[in-house]
């Protein structure tokens, strides 16, 4: 598994739980760029062929599809579809990662609304379906 494809879809998880209500507030994007310089660069060793840590890809494809009108279900199936297909490589560690960022971005504004408690439930448990054989790290 690329670690840049794995962050380019936790964008798109990102970006569904933001968006999955209609509208990406300033607060939302604040928490995804705490997220990302605070949590996901300081564990993350890639980097691409430019030198530039692999977990930045979270915040570029959320950026590119704030910017596309991207559509929220179709950003979360993407993430899911991508997980199932990579499900060996899948740790327990970046499931964690995966809930507990979904959960930042959805407490980011006004706490948690009905439609990202929903989506949230919906990301439990598919992950929670995941069979991971191998761990690999973070």
């Amino acid at each position: 598994m690329l670690y840049k494809d794995f962050y380019s879809e936790l964008g798109k998880l990102l970006y569904a739980v933001a968006d999955i209500d209609g509208a990406i507030t300033q607060s939302e994007k604040k928490v995804l760029h705490e997220i990302v310089r605070k949590e996901l660069v300081p564990s993350e060793k890639h980097k691409d062929e430019f030198g530039t840590d692999a977990a930045y890809y979270a915040e570029i494809e959320f950026e590119y599809l704030e910017e596309e009108i991207g559509d929220a279900d179709a950003a979360f199936n993407s993430f899911i579809d991508f997980v199932e297909e990579h499900h060996t490589a899948f740790s327990e560690k970046m499931r964690k990662v995966c809930i507990h960022v979904a959960k930042e971005i959805a407490n980011a504004y006004h706490k948690t609304n009905k439609k990202e408690k929903l989506i949230i439930k919906r990301l439990k448990e598919q992950i929670e379906l995941i069979d991971t054989n191998v761990e690999v790290e973070l």
